[in-house]
């Protein structure tokens, strides 16, 4: 394989090709030829693990090319050569993304290596112990996985509505009648939603929801159909609550890199503004009091 051999320069770029360098060692001498389907070579085979020309043979390059790779050398690289490298060292998601990362390319989309319920009840016990502050958790497709009870007090979140909390910003009454800045919002979320889904374009499960959204509301097609996106971050949002009257509150979305798939999102009550007692308050035993009625009535 042709390689294009570059000066060397940064004290950056030296200490990722050593780490690189460290790395793919490690993860060579951790497979046996056994288990790349090689013989193991008997006794002339001095250390454990896979030798450089076999991983080379192995993954289809040059040995020339695959030593320059390990010695940390500036080469051109490529994804689908660095996938082959990867499959015979036997990388998992992280490792794969690790070997971009000190390649100098970007990391491919991550994939689940996790049980569904990984990390959930943790989770869980993050927006539950928020309180009285709202919280919620959210799949890749934007699904309520799990919400606190400030979330179903202040913004109505509720068994009988559709799980997913885009579908439910276009269509919910509840929260619209409470989101204030709701026409202000709308085009930011629409646009937040539209970078989550460029992130897994071959996910069908995006295109669904998009989809049953553009059918129900033209609210929704109209937004969609500028094609602006945004990355998710800090969100000012204004409540109308028929208890509490106005509360402002700044929405924050966090990821984990151990389940990527999921978003807490968590809202704080705006600096300056009375929001933060309000919200105590409505969860004391008078404010829940006070909402039984209101329900009732």
């Amino acid at each position: 394989m042709a390689a294009t051999v570059t000066p060397s320069g940064g004290g950056m770029r030296s200490r990722r090709h050593r780490e690189l360098r460290e790395f793919l060692m490690t993860r060579r001498a951790r497979v046996s030829p056994a288990e790349a389907g090689l013989p193991d070579g008997g006794a002339r085979r001095r250390t454990p693990g896979l030798r450089r020309e076999e991983v080379a043979v192995l993954a289809g390059v040059g040995a020339s090319w695959y030593q320059w790779l390990e010695q940390g050398r500036d080469i051109t690289v490529s994804p689908q050569v660095l996938d082959a490298v990867a499959r015979v060292l036997r990388l998992g998601d992280v490792e794969r993304r690790h070997l971009y990362v000190l390649a100098g390319l970007n990391p491919p989309p991550r994939t689940a290596e996790y049980a569904p319920d990984h990390l959930c009840d943790g989770l869980k016990r993050v927006i539950d112990s928020w309180m009285p502050l709202p919280g919620h958790i959210m799949d890749a497709y934007w699904n309520t996985i799990a919400y606190n009870d400030a979330a179903a007090v202040i913004f109505g979140m509720r068994p009988e509505i559709s799980e997913n909390c885009l579908v439910n910003f276009f269509t919910d009454p509840v929260y619209r009648a409470r989101s204030t800045r709701w026409a202000q919002t709308a085009p930011i979320v629409v646009a937040e939603y539209r970078a989550a889904m460029a992130e897994r374009l071959d996910d069908e499960g995006f295109r669904l929801v998009v989809d049953e959204l553009a059918e129900r509301s033209e609210e929704f097609r109209e937004l969609w159909s500028s094609g602006d996106v945004a990355a998710a971050g800090q969100t000012a949002k204004e409540v109308e609550h028929p208890l509490a009257g106005t509360l402002f509150l700044e929405s924050t979305h966090l990821q984990l890199p151990a389940r990527p798939d999921l978003t807490i999102v968590l809202h704080n009550a705006a600096e300056g503004t009375d929001t933060a007692e309000k919200l105590r308050w409505l969860a004391s035993p008078e404010g829940r009091r006070e909402g039984l009625r209101n329900i009732a009535g």
